[in-house]
């Protein structure tokens, strides 16, 4: 599967809720970080986001899945790739994976709208940010 590392990091204690495993917030705010590594990777950095065409993607549905629990001092990988690609959105899984062994932590798939930013509407994906796209589309679903 085509996937891109879009995001690393450890748990920190404050992470973690009071049954001691990282809070579910976490795995989300994680998730929504491989998405802006990922866009700009397409082509929509912060820079452009806030000055040029004023574009990036929106959430519009989340499914999830837990899989094993994560702790304080955990290294954390999340990978990154696009299971579908339509004409103002895009489809991108998250695997969360606790970095030692590879287990997987925690799946999602992130339905996102490409969203303009002036007119807070669904805006066409650029086509150059499509064609970027497709060397993280999984067409193995």
């Amino acid at each position: 599967m085509p996937a891109m590392i879009s995001f690393r990091s450890v748990v920190d204690p404050t992470d973690c809720d009071f049954l001691g495993h990282m809070n579910v917030s976490r795995y989300f705010a994680a998730c929504s970080d491989g998405v802006f590594a990922i866009q700009s990777e397409m082509g929509l950095t912060a820079n452009d986001m806030r000055t040029g065409r004023r574009l990036s993607f929106a959430v519009v549905n989340a499914q999830s899945d837990f899989r094993a629990e994560l702790s304080a001092g955990d290294a954390l990988r999340l990978e990154t790739s696009i299971v579908a690609i339509g004409s103002k959105s895009m489809t991108f899984r998250h695997q969360l994976f606790r970095a030692d062994g590879d287990t997987i932590a925690f799946e999602t798939e992130f339905k996102c709208v490409m969203l303009s930013l002036e007119t807070r509407r669904a805006a066409n994906i650029p086509d150059d940010v499509r064609e970027k796209a497709l060397e993280w589309l999984d067409s193995h679903d």
